[in-house]
């Protein structure tokens, strides 16, 4: 699996309450929390810098919260295979629960099928689209940043905290940099 090579900007929704008391929320269709609102609104004014060719988000109402309170009255596109990964069981369950990414959760969605799936998404956003906006979930970024770095093991990636995913010279040589860091693109 590879990205095709064009730039991104990557946004996980803002917290919710299963993020805040550190529970597995995949499937599970979860509102933002107080905190979380905030989070997206405040990320207003840097998500509006810019002109994204597409908005694409997860069809989970906490991405598309994010959406609507990050870009108000934008046009978004819900594509359905950013939702996050189902945890079947461990759905709600303490995040210290969690199986390994590559481990199949009991009644859950595999690892290779879920990559797949957003993979496949996210290419036929960068098929057709320069420089699209992605609002969605922190399992969808271990995925990018499985194609990025050869890993999806790393800290989680912060609650409304904007990425640019940038290819580099090779298919392996991709950068991972906070939006707010680059100022020229």
């Amino acid at each position: 699996m590879t990205l095709l090579p064009k730039p991104f900007v990557f946004v996980r929704h803002g917290e919710t309450p299963l993020n805040r008391d550190r529970l597995i929320g995949g499937r599970t269709d979860v509102p933002l929390s107080a905190r979380g609102e905030d989070q997206a609104q405040h990320a207003s004014a840097l998500l509006a810098q810019r002109r994204w060719s597409l908005v694409a988000v997860s069809p989970q109402q906490r991405a598309r919260r994010t959406a609507e309170l990050a870009l108000p009255g934008a046009a978004m596109t819900i594509v359905p295979d950013l939702r996050e990964r189902d945890w079947g069981d461990l759905e709600c369950r303490p995040l210290s629960e969690q199986t390994p990414y590559e481990v199949t959760p009991p009644n859950g969605e595999a690892w290779l099928p879920f990559c797949t799936r957003v993979t496949d998404a996210l290419n036929a956003l960068l098929a057709d689209y320069d420089t699209p906006l992605v609002i969605a979930h922190s399992g969808v970024f271990r995925v990018i940043r499985l194609l990025a770095t050869g890993t999806p093991h790393g800290e989680r990636v912060g609650n409304v905290a904007p990425l640019w995913i940038l290819p580099g010279a090779s298919p392996d040589d991709w950068k991972i940099i906070p939006l707010e860091k680059m100022n020229a693109f």
